[in-house]
């Protein structure tokens, strides 16, 4: 097995502030698609809809592959029990804050959206903290009473990290000959061999949980790809080899997943509503190969033009957290505002992405960082920690 040498790694951690730069932009596009979510604005694009398409296929295992390095990078440093530890408090506090401080905004306007409830946010308040279901509809989690909403990331990572600690340790101490086929799969053999668990995945646990619930306890598909991407982003680690191939074979992989994206629409398009066993086969294969081939341009660009100490970078990096934790209720509020004013299909979105953007910056630049109670709740180190420099101690984290 390739050594691993124990340097830093800029572009993982650019790749993860991108990664969720673009899942907050994502999340202010779902305010003017026809798809579901929490509010809607009047001014709806087709347009927005096809670009909202091709991200959706690989943004959330992007993050999760990125998360399993981080945990990767991690077990490098500490113990296997204060490594544990540390991620129930890292994860397990900003949830909770989450949960019960800043998520709370969103079901309220969802529920003055959807005519469910006409009282003040207060008195929303009231009735929600009684932990009792909701009629049906009234918002996103209205049978459990209690939604997490966007922090739902939070919980898949602990369940994740603390489930599959000692598998990790496994592969680190004794299990080379699995990390060994990936690790040394090159040209087509990395394209093709990590999407076949993917595609079983899809053939064999789509068909009786055809939809990710986002709600844990019954999201076998989610799991069962979310934790395959998690598992791979361990694997892979600091391997040279493979990140050198990866780089090497980026042209290919971009262009190749340029075109498995229409490909992929063809095919879903001609298996329709009732697919066969061949259509099944080969939409499967689309939408996987499609996946993988996003993963792997992504990671090979990402390895050659980002692995290097940007000025910028320290700072964007302890801000992913907070402003994940924040970005959601910042744009359902505003959203819901903004729909009221009919201000027009270019000034609202301009103006809602410049409140998200905007509103996390105040928020995570002059009270999350600067107050010290509040830092461990955005998932932030102690301030004392946080005082030395950056450039050294960046947070591999992943749980943004």
């Amino acid at each position: 097995m390739s050594q691993e040498p124990k340097t830093r790694r800029y572009d993982i951690d650019a790749l993860r502030v991108f990664a969720f730069a673009l899942l907050i932009l994502y999340h202010v596009g779902m305010f003017y698609v026809p798809w579901d979510w929490h509010v809607k604005s009047q001014y709806q694009s087709t347009s927005l809809e096809t670009l909202m398409l091709i991200v959706n296929q690989w943004r959330m295992p992007l993050i999760f592959l990125i998360s399993g390095l981080a945990v990767h990078f991690l077990l490098d440093k500490v113990s296997p029990a204060v490594f544990a530890g540390r991620r129930i408090v890292r994860l397990g506090l900003p949830l909770v804050f989450g949960m019960l401080v800043i998520v709370p905004p969103q079901p309220y306007f969802e529920a003055l959206a959807n005519g469910a409830f006409d009282g003040s946010y207060i008195e929303f308040l009231k009735a929600y903290f009684t932990f009792q279901p909701w009629p049906e509809g009234a918002f996103a989690g209205w049978d459990y009473g209690i939604t997490w909403n966007h922090l739902w990331y939070l919980p898949y990572l602990l369940c994740y990290t603390l489930v599959g600690l000692p598998l990790f340790l496994w592969l680190r101490n004794g299990g080379s000959g699995v990390t060994k086929m990936l690790r040394q799969a090159r040209g087509p053999w990395l394209v093709l061999l990590p999407v076949i668990p993917l595609f079983l995945a899809g053939w064999f646990v789509y068909p009786r949980f055809p939809y990710i619930s986002h709600s844990l306890i019954d999201d076998w598909y989610g799991h069962a790809m979310y934790g395959t991407i998690f598992l791979y982003g361990y694997i892979i680690g600091r391997d040279p080899g493979i990140w050198s191939e990866m780089a090497r074979i980026r042209r290919w992989t971009l262009g190749l997943a340029i075109v498995a994206f229409p490909g992929f629409r063809l095919i879903s398009g001609w298996a329709g509503e009732d697919p066969s066993a061949v259509q099944n086969f080969a939409l499967f294969s689309a939408v996987y190969l499609n996946r993988w081939l996003w993963l792997l341009a992504i990671l090979g660009w990402g390895y050659r033009l980002l692995n290097r100490p940007y000025r910028w970078l320290p700072y964007a990096t302890e801000a992913v957290y907070p402003w994940y934790i924040l970005h959601q209720s910042i744009t359902v509020v505003a959203g819901y505002q903004l729909s009221r004013l009919a201000l027009g299909p270019v000034v609202e979105p301009i103006l809602l992405i410049s409140i998200t953007i905007g509103g996390c910056l105040v928020l995570h630049e002059f009270v999350v960082r600067r107050v010290s109670w509040l830092r461990p709740l955005f998932g932030l180190k102690s301030k004392t920690t946080a005082d030395k420099p950056l450039q050294l101690k960046a947070n591999y984290s992943g749980s943004k």
